[in-house]
């Protein structure tokens, strides 16, 4: 299978910028997304765990928040086990939602999910979309109003400031006035513990990095040798975020759909960013895209942060 078109140019202009990026969509093929998975589980990686755990302390009160007769749309759907607990929530609180609409740029994700629900859940309604949630969507036609969308896994946090506030401004448009959306926010905490969440021991996020590289080669006729660059995990403090290379081990020479790329040892591919907020700085954020946060539930030790968010001048 060949990279979609306008995904390569993507790929050929951030591999000639200064310094060299590549989008982080390319994350996620079907070994990227059995790598995250692998991620999710690992003892460094707090982020999933904490999450769930705090999903699941406050479902019924979230639940209790959230209009009846609600279509649950989740936002880069590749697991059905977050919103499993919001959905059972809701049920148990006598607002079953009327479907389920899971949105993600990895179709065959989509078809292991929608496979499983069938399976798990047979009663569900469940309407998968596999699209590029940053680029305007339309939703199913039986994802009627009242909308909830479901955003978990801080993955708000990949993108920067700028594309967060317009993704927030789309998704306002996409479910609606009476709309009510449920975001996951990592939270600032000691950079030692956030590096070693993206640099795990057990070397699977290098790997999930690296297989960027292996996709190329498969998708873009590229020769990149995997095996020539370092992952490596990098603090910014002046962003508040963790970054993500790809460093050329020496200097060598790689062809990327014809065209001709020449690193230099330590040249850097900067492959991902993971924003880290502060509880009012997510706030400050979500009222320039168009909501208020009413509601807010953090863990115990206040790492990670469920907001609930409406839209500005009710709804």
């Amino acid at each position: 299978m060949a990279l979609d078109p306008a995904l390569l140019s993507e790929v050929l202009a951030g591999l000639d910028a200064a310094p060299r990026t590549l989008p982080a969509k390319l994350f996620y093929d079907e070994e990227g997304c059995r790598l995250f998975a692998a991620i999710t589980e690992l003892p460094e990686y707090y982020l999933t765990r904490t999450e769930r755990a705090l999903l699941a302390a406050e479902a019924g009160a979230i639940a209790a928040a959230l209009p009846a007769d609600a279509s649950l749309v989740e936002y880069g759907a590749s697991s059905e086990d977050k919103a499993l607990v919001l959905l059972d929530a809701l049920a148990a609180a006598g607002r079953t939602a009327r479907c389920y609409v899971p949105i993600d740029i990895a179709a065959p994700a989509l078809t292991a999910l929608t496979a499983r629900l069938a399976t798990r859940r047979p009663g569900l309604v469940v309407a998968p979309l596999a699209a590029d949630f940053l680029a305007p969507i339309a939703l199913p036609s039986g994802a009627s109003p009242p909308r909830v969308g479901f955003f978990p896994g801080s993955t708000i946090g990949n993108l920067e400031p700028t594309a967060a506030r317009a993704f927030l401004a789309q998704a306002r448009a996409t479910l609606g006035p009476a709309s009510r959306f449920l975001i996951g926010v990592d939270l600032r905490k000691d950079p030692a513990r956030l590096l070693a969440a993206y640099d795990d021991a057990a070397g699977v996020t290098a790997a999930f990095n690296r297989n960027l590289l292996v996709r190329l080669n498969r998708e873009a006729g590229a020769d990149f040798d995997p095996a020539a660059f370092t992952h490596e995990a990098r603090w910014n403090e002046a962003e508040g975020r963790i970054e993500m290379h790809l460093v050329s081990r020496r200097a060598q020479q790689v062809r990327v759909a014809g065209v001709t790329l020449r690193f230099s040892e330590g040249d850097s591919i900067h492959t991902e960013n993971c924003y880290k907020h502060s509880l009012e700085g997510f706030v400050a954020l979500a009222m320039a895209a168009g909501w208020e946060a009413p509601r807010m539930w953090t863990d115990a030790g206040a790492t990670f942060a469920l907001y609930l968010l409406a839209p500005s001048g009710g709804g």
